[in-house]
């Protein structure tokens, strides 16, 4: 799939089907991370990957607000070091890498940041010195997608040209 049309078409789900995601959609998913540029290289973030049913109702037993997270197919804790003052941009970053990357094989994603730190810390072994930026649940969407537009606002509402109150 084109990027564009990626970034066109991508919708963020919360309901999957059974069907497993190949071992090698999940490489290419975790391919994207790592290829993913963070801010001076530091390449500071970590990723678990949960694919153990199991754990997967731990995140959502942990989250306060991605119960959903239970029936999905695998998911990715992306883990920062906050130490570096960019480093959610870099969350955001490599998020969108793996949303787009998953996208392109129709792997469908939503995303949570609401957890229950210390629980969510002591379940999943996360040292104190990164940071829990998010979690990304993957699966195979359980409705067959449409061709559905986006409710977005125009760029004539959200594009100003070259000072703020300039429309386009």
């Amino acid at each position: 799939m084109d990027a564009f049309e990626s970034v066109v078409t991508k919708l963020d789900i919360r309901e999957f089907s059974v069907n497993e995601v190949p071992s090698e959609i999940k490489s290419k998913v975790l391919e994207a991370a790592r290829l993913t540029g963070t801010g001076l290289n530091t390449q500071h973030w970590r990723f678990i990957l949960v694919e153990n049913k199991g754990n997967l109702k731990k995140l959502a037993e942990d989250s306060t607000s991605g119960k959903w997270v239970a029936n999905c197919n695998f998911a990715i804790i992306i883990l920062t070091n906050p130490k570096y003052h960019f480093h959610l941009i870099d969350a955001g970053r490599v998020l969108q890498s793996m949303q787009l990357a998953a996208w392109n094989y129709g792997v469908g994603s939503g995303i949570f940041t609401g957890i229950e730190e210390d629980k969510f810390r002591e379940d999943f072994g996360i040292p104190e010195e990164f940071y829990v930026s998010a979690i990304i649940g993957f699966g195979y969407p359980i409705k067959k997608l449409t061709g559905k537009r986006k409710d977005r606002l125009p760029l004539n509402v959200l594009v100003h040209n070259e000072k703020y109150g300039i429309s386009s």
